[in-house]
């Protein structure tokens, strides 16, 4: 969220940064609903002062055994004006909140400018695309010929979009997911959490699914209960409504199964893993002070890029233009893996500063160096996502016989296994 102080005081400037962003908001409407709500406070406290000087008079008054029915009446007719016009003074605030909620995080002047994706900024590449002598086969081929997932069974026990892992896949899925949470807590030095795959519906506003993306994201009313769309959310609200009383920065890093709709087309990008209603994630969640906070961006970065350099995959670092950032981020950098039997780059990791603007919305502050509470900024990076992940590992490691080779750096957490193979019939459904 917003300041409304900033917005008040700076507002050419939010608004132009706003337009970068290419989306309609409603800023006229909000700062018309600001100056009206700032206009009945100011005339409620004018009649305060007015009442508690009346209030004076007939304290005076009754010394001096001076009737005061009159100017008592007068006092009563205010307190009457007064709680009209907080009334409405309350009306104003819910309204301003309402518009608050719904006015995307500026973005930063380091975000390229751009309508969209084609507008995004490749800032580096690292690796060079594998070569095949054959024809390289879809990850759909893959598993579906070495048996180690079902798309058909799946679709029936829910529908099309969820994945079911079989075998060495389920395996592999659990062996990256140990493998990346084991490199952020030993090597970067973040700390492991365990949260709810649920979260009520202030802790969506506070990270800033809500309300914008509520048709994006599975939900259950009786128990206002969200199915999370990525661990950013339980992560980041740890600290919902609190002052965080420790150093920063605060680094934690949490698996969780992700859902979302992912509403859209059907065609060749919706089979299979590239797009799918549940995945698997490893997030980075970070708590850091102001002045620090691009350097820790750049950092975060880097902890997810040593997941894909340990995997021996090519990937490349996009700067999201400024058109293409999500709600809550001031500046983003994606990462995406070359998955060869797609012929295509496939985004695992984005790495997002929301600076203040979850804080706000979430009342997250700590102490800052002369111990007064502020709000903190908050970042937070996949590191990685899967299912993608496994796309590209099946699709830059597959061999000529269909059989798959496997990074070195799983190898330890798939006890030994260095090769998928067409599993024998007591391996497969």
């Amino acid at each position: 969220m917003l300041d409304i102080k900033l917005i008040r005081e700076h507002e050419p400037e939010v608004r132009q940064a706003l337009e970068r962003r290419r989306t309609v908001v409603k800023l006229d409407e909000l700062c018309r609903v600001d100056r009206e709500r700032r206009k009945l406070v100011t005339e409620a406290e004018a009649l305060k002062q007015q009442r508690n000087a009346s209030s004076e008079e007939i304290g005076r008054l009754k010394k001096e055994g001076r009737d005061t029915a009159g100017q008592q009446n007068a006092v009563k007719a205010l307190g009457g004006k007064i709680a009209e016009l907080d009334r409405q003074a309350r009306e104003k605030d819910e309204e301003l909140e309402k518009l608050l909620l719904n006015i995307p995080n500026l973005p930063h002047p380091s975000s390229p400018d751009g309508a969209g994706s084609q507008d995004n900024v490749v800032v580096r590449v690292a690796g060079e695309k594998k070569s095949f002598s054959f024809q390289p086969r879809t990850h759909l081929e893959i598993g579906e010929n070495l048996g180690i997932f079902d798309f058909a069974r799946a679709g029936r026990l829910s529908r099309a979009g969820f994945p079911l892992y079989v075998g060495l896949g389920a395996k592999l899925e659990r062996a990256l997911i140990q493998f990346m949470i084991d490199l952020h807590v030993k090597d970067h030095g973040y700390l492991e959490v365990s949260t709810p795959f649920v979260c009520n519906s202030a802790a969506m506003t506070g990270t800033g699914q809500l309300p914008k993306m509520a048709e994006d994201m599975y939900f259950v009313p009786s128990d206002d209960l969200w199915l999370i769309p990525t661990a950013e959310v339980p992560v980041t609200n740890i600290y919902r409504e609190e002052i965080i009383e420790r150093d920063l920065p605060v680094k934690l890093v949490a698996y969780s199964p992700c859902f979302r709709r992912e509403a859209g087309a059907a065609g060749k990008e919706t089979r299979g893993l590239i797009r799918v209603h549940q995945f698997d994630k490893v997030e980075m969640v970070k708590f850091v002070e102001p002045e620090t906070s691009y350097d820790e961006l750049e950092k975060l970065v880097g902890n997810a890029e040593d997941v894909l350099r340990a995997l021996g995959l090519t990937y490349r670092v996009m700067a999201l233009c400024a058109g293409d950032l999500s709600f809550a981020a001031a500046k983003c950098y994606d990462i995406e893996l070359w998955a060869p039997g797609q012929n295509a780059w496939l985004e695992v990791s984005s790495c997002s500063n929301f600076e203040s603007f979850q804080a706000r919305r979430a009342g997250i502050r700590y102490r800052n160096k002369k111990r007064k509470a502020e709000f903190v900024h908050t970042l937070n990076g996949s590191g990685v996502a899967l299912a993608r992940l496994v796309v590209a590992i099946l699709e830059n490691y597959q061999l000529s016989d269909g059989s798959v080779e496997l990074p070195e750096a799983i190898v330890p957490y798939l006890g030994g296994i260095r090769r998928i193979e067409k599993a024998d019939t007591a391996a497969r459904l």
